[in-house]
């Protein structure tokens, strides 16, 4: 069954029941409907691109910051026959520009933010025939207005047919390590998500999971997916500081809660300094913290763990060439095992292989692989670039990884992040992790830089926590414990830049601090 004929479902069985809840507390804004809303809202967005041309196989990009809308308009599309082109929201007009020609997308719909982006290439893109804006007024006169669509439009469920098999969206790499790249996602793959998620975090109709990170990218929607199979409310938070989300988790009785490392980070920072107050607000029914996007320094989790005891804690691991998360999972009966990325999920295979693809001794560092219905259909037309990771249907993730003698896999780094100096393998991720526990250091990122005669040396971009000092020598010696070949070289004290999922943008800081330029865009 697609996701689309849960979506049906769910406003049959549940209509006025609440579904999607917006939080918007710098604007002052809460907002929300229910599941018939957003059936109905989904229908009338499809049935309009339906009216405007667009059918089955054509590309519709959204462009949207995380709102109430953001939801019914991806269903909407989806429920045309159409692709879904979620488009990062940080893009600028020329990334825009190059990813609508790349898929050809015949539609765009985007929200007020991107007025000024939009408008710049508006009359340079040939492929895009209609434009649908999310806003409330100012409408650009080449655009038509959602809201007025949906005044106009028949709400009834458009009669295309959907199979699993067919193509569903179009998702772009983070481009964390180098081009991004479009997936290409079929329905199955998404319904593969809803099942995952919800069996590893067994969301109840009872449940309500706070949704913080952008929608465009696959982590954040596929878990909350895992509720959409059980018509559970969600509420969709715009926003990230620390009495913000410990706000919206007290006043709307959050239970699940996904969080990224640095705003975990964030919450321990202001609790610590008096910035809040937990006796403040009611946590108590919030039950599962869910971290993930990155490896996760275990001494943030001990620390977490000092603060809410009765929660439970998860973290799994995915890639958007895997649908989102959960093709390796912790689970939350695991916490003694924390560092570890966990398990193939469920319904998930996984294996360590080397550079011959056969797997690896117990302990060994090798490359990931996975197996599952996630597994995306391909680079959209690049068989090439597809044949180089997909294999015997086995997905070669790019990041290197280890397994203990109890099976649970460690993720070590970044295939092309490791730092080869001297003829040594640093894998960034350990020194990072190490230099996290000090108690002075908010956020750390070590990269690669080229050295004459060791070829690279490891080096350590720190963040210090507001009001604490740091030097390079004091953190040099603190270094001492780890083996003399993974010790950074040098200290630079700088802001890490990190993706709107959380994930250190490392090309960047190359870039930076060693002239290293990243590939073009597309």
């Amino acid at each position: 069954m697609p996701i689309t004929e849960m979506l049906f479902l769910n406003a049959q069985m549940y209509p006025d029941e609440v579904s999607l809840i917006e939080r918007d507390p710098g604007a002052g804004i809460r907002r929300e409907i229910t599941w018939k809303e957003f059936e109905q809202q989904s229908n009338c967005i499809a049935n309009a691109l339906l009216n405007r041309g667009i059918k089955q196989g054509d590309k519709v990009a959204l462009l949207m910051t995380n709102c109430l809308e953001w939801l019914p308009v991806y269903f909407g599309i989806l429920k045309t026959g159409a692709l879904a082109v979620p488009l990062n929201f940080r893009f600028t007009s020329q990334e825009i520009k190059k990813c609508l020609e790349a898929v050809e997308t015949k539609a765009l719909i985007y929200g007020p933010e991107f007025i000024e982006r939009i408008d710049e290439i508006v009359n340079k893109m040939d492929c895009v025939e209609s434009y649908i804006f999310v806003g409330k007024e100012n409408t650009p006169d080449y655009a038509e207005s959602y809201f007025d669509i949906l005044q106009n439009s028949s709400d009834s469920p458009p009669n295309i047919a959907i199979s699993n098999d067919d193509e569903a969206a179009l998702y772009f790499t983070s481009g964390t390590t180098g081009t991004p790249k479009p997936i290409t996602l079929t329905h199955g793959n998404l319904v593969s998500a809803c099942i995952t998620e919800n069996r590893h975090h067994m969301q109840t109709r009872e449940d309500n999971f706070l949704c913080i990170p952008p929608l465009y990218h696959t982590g954040a929607k596929m878990h909350w997916f895992g509720s959409l199979l059980v018509a559970s409310k969600a509420v969709i938070l715009r926003g990230v500081k620390p009495q913000w989300i410990l706000e919206a988790v007290s006043e709307e009785q959050a239970t699940i809660v996904w969080l990224l490392v640095p705003w975990a980070q964030d919450i321990l920072d202001a609790i610590e300094s008096g910035e809040v107050d937990l006796n403040d607000y009611k946590l108590d029914q919030w039950r599962l913290m869910h971290i993930g996007a990155q490896p996760v320094p275990p001494s943030l989790i001990k620390k977490w763990k000092s603060y809410f005891p009765w929660q439970l804690y998860d973290t799994n691991y995915g890639l958007s060439e895997a649908t989102g998360p959960g093709c390796i999972h912790l689970g939350v009966e695991n916490i003694h095992k924390v560092g570890a990325i966990g398990l193939p999920g469920y319904n998930w295979e996984a294996c360590i292989v080397d550079e011959d693809g056969n797997p690896v001794p117990q302990g060994e560092v090798g490359e990931l692989i996975v197996k599952g219905p996630g597994v995306m259909k391909g680079y959209y037309n690049n068989p090439e670039a597809t044949s180089k990771v997909i294999k015997d249907g086995w997905l070669y993730t790019g990041d290197m990884a280890r397994q203990d003698e109890d099976g649970f896999i460690y993720l070590v780094d970044r295939k092309k992040d490791v730092i080869i100096s001297g003829g040594e393998n640093i894998f960034p991720v350990e020194v990072e992790n190490y230099l996290q526990a000090h108690e002075d250091i908010k956020d750390v990122a070590v990269i690669g830089m080229p050295h004459e005669r060791l070829g690279e040396i490891p080096v350590a971009i720190v963040e210090a926590k507001p009001d604490r000092q740091l030097s390079e020598d004091s953190l040099l010696k603190y270094c001492q414990a780890l083996p003399r070949y993974k010790r950074p070289c040098k200290i630079i004290f700088d802001k890490i830049p990190r993706n709107p999922t959380g994930k250190i943008e490392k090309t960047k800081l190359r870039e930076k601090w060693c002239g290293i330029k990243a590939s073009v865009f597309i």
